[in-house]
C-alpha cells in the first residue's frame, strides 16, 4: 500500500504491476474513510499478489481527472496494465472481492 502524489508514479505503478487496485478517496467523504480499511483488509487477506495504491482526490484533483474519476470513493482495478473495471460511490466489499477474484484466479491461479 502506498499513497500516490503524481501521475508518473501512478503510471509506473500500473505498468510495473501484474495486478493493481487504485483507490481514489477524499478525507471529507465518510464512505471513503469507512471503506478504506475494509479494502486494505480484503487485499491483505485475499489478494496478496496485487498492489494497492491510494490517491487523495481532494489534494490531487488533476490526477483524478486524468483517470476520469469524478466521484469518491472510486476504485479502479488493473490487470496487466489494462483497466478491467471500476466501481464508484456505493461499493460492496463482497461484490468487489468476487469481481477481483475472477480475474485474479485467471492470472495467478
Amino acid at each position: 500500500m502506498r499513497t500516490i502524489t503524481e501521475e508518473r508514479e501512478l503510471n509506473v505503478g500500473i505498468d510495473s504491476s501484474q495486478a493493481i487496485l487504485v483507490y481514489f478517496y477524499n478525507d471529507t467523504c465518510a464512505p471513503c474513510v469507512a471503506l478504506r480499511p475494509k479494502v486494505q483488509e480484503m487485499m491483505d487477506s485475499n489478494f496478496k499478489k496485487m498492489n494497492l495504491l491510494f490517491i487523495n482526490s481532494a489534494q490531487f484533483p488533476e490526477l483524478s481527472a486524468n483517470y476520469s474519476v469524478y466521484a469518491s470513493p472510486t476504485i479502479i482495478v488493473f490487470f496487466e496494465g489494462k483497466e478491467n473495471f471500476r466501481v464508484s460511490k456505493f461499493i460492496s466489499i463482497p461484490e468487489l472481492g468476487i469481481k477481483i477474484q475472477r480475474y485474479y484466479d485467471l492470472l495467478f491461479g
